[in-house]
């Protein structure tokens, strides 16, 4: 066993780290599913009548509920997530309080955000127009394993304030975290139909998406699935909208001036940090070669000095990788980049839980890379980075650059060479660009990605006008 356990029926999930069983869940019939969806159709209608403050009251409710809840000790959160997808219980502590901030963000600015667009400064003598924005009516949410609090939080909640319905189909590898959402959004006042969660098979998931009563899907996860997401929505009846958060292959530039240390210390946490499993983990970096020596030094130094063990003890910085699949391919794309003229700097000996046949997969950098190996160019998604010598800025970009994924990109220079940032910042085809940060969202910027990093957009006050509609209002109130 590695990846969920599938039957006709039902899937199991794997704990990663001790590849026993953790729980299970048996899918709906096609009859079911149908009048899940049917009724949360139902439901929508009379939640979209709700008054916006209401709304945005057991929203923060939800908050205070969701608080209590990670502050038990039954069920444990953070124990119960790192048995179901492996990372680190030091580091479940942080996606909670995430989790929390996002919906607090979005919270505070869904007023503003839904709020009528007057055009009373253009109105004519006699006329009155505005925009409203409208639910669209059921969303499904598809979330992903590797931050399924964080992730859903992006869509379920605005989607919900917005007058929306939710039905939410966490990965088979979370299942629990799906429950525990909506458990605290119904505890603060959401009716039980308007957000539903659904355990589906690959099957039920596409049969959910062409349904006609779904207007929305907001899916999370690689290009793939992404893509066999959006042929299910353009065969389906009717045009109902689709928003893709897929891959990444997210690059960071260090320049001559950098601050070394910090970078180095940033950049490792970046790559490193739920064994890389992050669409915008740090994957590829590109150095300047004036500094290239130290910076490599330092980082493979760093590197090392992690702890791969058990991820349920405190001690643990560097849990296993999701599944055993998973494992075999992270490590076959080190092998290959090996074979094609690639350097090792981390000894595996340092990882002595790195076992071929488990899921502990030891960190490892890798130099002496370019753009033939895929280790450069495709999605890695676990404890592996490569880092590449550039002579200049704009090699730096064209590297960049040369990626069929745009999510985040990092810079990495002095303060003082903000003008310099600004120009790379503008070259570079990415959804996020960081000056001297990575691997974070702040929700009040939009979240989006370009290129096989998919379309659409959630966070920010851009997040709510994905999940709604305009609606035009024309009154000439005179007509005499």
């Amino acid at each position: 066993m590695s990846q969920p356990t599938f039957s006709a029926t039902s899937q199991t999930t794997i704990t990663p780290h001790n590849q026993q069983p953790l729980v299970t869940r048996d899918y709906p019939t096609e009859a079911e599913l149908d009048a899940t969806i049917a009724e949360a159709f139902e439901a929508q209608k009379a939640w979209a009548k709700v008054p916006l403050e209401e709304r945005i009251r057991i929203g923060w409710k939800f908050i205070d509920e969701f608080k209590s809840l990670a502050q038990s000790t039954e069920p444990d959160l953070a124990l119960e997530l790192t048995l179901q997808m492996g990372r680190p219980i030091s580091q479940i502590k942080a996606e909670l309080d995430g989790f929390l901030d996002r919906a607090a963000y979005m919270l505070s600015i869904a007023h503003e955000a839904l709020a009528d667009v007057p055009l009373t400064d253009t109105d004519k003598p006699g006329f009155r127009r505005f925009i409203k924005r409208i639910p669209l009516g059921v969303v499904l949410v598809i979330a992903p394993w590797n931050y399924p609090y964080l992730t859903s939080i992006n869509s379920v909640l605005p989607a919900l304030i917005s007058g929306n319905a939710v039905l939410l189909k966490p990965s088979p590898q979370t299942p629990l975290t799906a429950e525990r959402f909506a458990s605290a959004l119904v505890s603060a006042g959401v009716p039980p139909d308007v957000v539903r969660v659904v355990h589906l098979s690959p099957e039920l998931t596409r049969y959910a998406v062409e349904n006609k009563n779904v207007r929305f899907v907001s899916f999370t996860g690689s290009v793939g699935a992404g893509k066999k997401v959006e042929e299910a929505a353009v065969g389906a009846e009717g045009f109902k909208g689709v928003a893709l958060e897929l891959g990444g292959k997210d690059p960071a530039y260090v320049r001559a001036d950098a601050d070394l240390e910090y970078t180095v210390n940033e950049l490792v946490d970046g790559a490193m940090y739920n064994s890389g499993q992050s669409c915008c983990a740090i994957e590829r970096i590109y150095v300047h070669e004036s500094i290239y020596d130290p910076f490599v030094e330092k980082y493979a130094n760093r590197v090392k000095k992690y702890t791969l063990s058990d991820p349920t003890l405190p001690e643990t910085d560097l849990g296993p990788v999701v599944s055993l699949a998973s494992a075999e391919r992270i490590r076959k794309q080190v092998e290959d980049a090996v074979k094609a003229g690639a350097k090792k700097l981390i000894p595996e000996e340092l990882f002595p839980e790195a076992k071929i046949g488990t899921t502990y997969v030891a960190p490892q950098v890798l130099v002496n890379v370019d753009h033939s190996m895929e280790v450069m160019t495709e999605e890695t998604f676990g404890p592996v980075v490569g880092i590449q010598k550039v002579s200049s800025d704009s090699e730096a970009i064209r590297l960049m650059n040369d990626s069929v994924y745009g999510l985040t990109a990092s810079v990495w220079t002095s303060g003082s060479s903000e003008e310099a940032f600004l120009g790379i910042a503008d070259e570079v085809e990415t959804g996020t660009v960081y000056l001297n940060r990575c691997d974070y969202l702040d929700p009040a910027l939009a979240w989006t990605g370009v290129k096989d990093s998919g379309r659409g957009v959630s966070l920010s006050r851009f997040g709510y006008d994905q999940l709604t509609r305009a609606k035009s209002v024309h009154m000439k109130i005179k007509t005499g």
